[in-house]
């Protein structure tokens, strides 16, 4: 009789990387599709997103900004998880908006707005998902996921001709080797490379 994959190896299986968007140096799974994928594996898998006492579905400190929270539960176990409303560069949204000093000169951060807060609920929602498992390693910096023996699963991306006319240069021969064994190589781009070898 096979045994039953636990609820963090079936969902770490899934690749999520073809569901994914990056914005800046960050990586983002879309709720909607996280959320389905779940579905489809956990019937019962429910979510929960807090509420203060006044039915918003977030804290605030004057000093801090706001704070998401959500709980998952999936077979029973409930995890919960937090996040920050956030602006583009990270920075901590509040109910005004503020300045701050960089190398570079000021910085404004806008006052958050619901929608702020609904986008940080959603994305709490995944990273909540991810503790059981699906697109963790998006979190761990990481981009690709792992098969059992700890191999990480590629999707290789065709060679453009840009890159082939690059190899084709005397000084990045060195290179050759790599994009060999890291992209999809049409025969005749992989016949000409193994000459320049």
């Amino acid at each position: 009789m096979k045994e039953d994959l636990s609820v963090f190896k079936t969902l770490n299986d899934i690749n999520v990387n073809e569901h994914t968007e990056k914005k800046k140096n960050l990586t983002y799974l879309s709720w909607a599709w996280a959320w389905k994928s779940v579905k489809d594996k956990f019937h019962d898998a429910s979510y929960y997103i807090f509420k203060d006492e006044n039915n918003k579905p977030y804290v605030y400190d004057e000093n801090l900004g706001y704070m998401c929270f959500t709980s998952v539960t999936i077979n029973e176990e409930t995890l919960e998880m937090w996040l920050p409303v956030m602006d583009g560069a990270n920075k901590a949204m509040k109910k005004e908006s503020y300045t701050y000093s960089t190398r570079y000169g000021d910085k404004e951060v806008q006052a958050a707005s619901m929608f702020d807060i609904n986008k940080t609920i959603m994305r709490c929602l995944v990273k909540n998902l991810a503790m059981f498992g699906l697109g963790i390693y998006i979190y761990s910096g990481e981009d690709l996921p792992t098969d059992e023996e700890g191999n990480k699963i590629v999707k290789k991306a065709w060679i453009t001709e840009e890159q082939m006319a690059a190899l084709r240069k005397p000084e990045n021969k060195k290179h050759i080797q790599s994009y060999l064994d890291k992209c999809k190589v049409r025969p005749e781009q992989k016949e000409e490379l193994k000459k320049l070898l």
